[in-house]
């Protein structure tokens, strides 16, 4: 579960390039035979009004993150930063990728983020169950 923030992201210092981000993933994101996380991981949520996605900044933080997660996936910030993006910390534990577009507005390159953030990733954590 999100805590919301008592304050702004602004009040937040910027994360440097070689910080580490954690994205929980949900069933279905995680392709377990090629061990390698889908695009799907990376869309923005038009019909909730999503404006970034979610990530932690540990493991256990994006355990919690989900009822049913079933793995956790790394990014580094500055490889995030090279496409375009960024992240901004909103609380202590969580930050958002921020500046991707939503599928329904701009569908090439909502793919083409989704695509590139996924090969970014490193699963660092798998739920055993199969």
């Amino acid at each position: 579960m999100i805590e919301p923030s008592s304050g702004s992201a602004s009040e937040f210092e910027t994360l440097p390039d070689r910080t580490v981000v954690y994205r929980a993933l949900r069933k279905g994101w995680i392709d377990r035979d090629r061990a390698i996380v889908k695009s799907d991981a990376y869309y923005l949520r038009q019909r909730i009004n999503e404006q970034g996605i979610s990530v932690n900044f540990s493991i256990e933080q994006s355990l919690s993150a989900l009822r049913n997660c079933e793995g956790v996936a790394s990014l580094n910030v500055g490889g995030i930063r090279e496409l375009g993006l960024n992240v901004v910390r909103d609380s202590s534990y969580h930050g958002s990728i921020i500046g991707l577009p939503y599928r329904e507005d701009n569908r090439p390159r909502a793919d083409e983020l989704a695509l590139l953030l996924a090969r970014q990733s490193r699963i660092v954590w798998e739920s055993p169950s199969r």
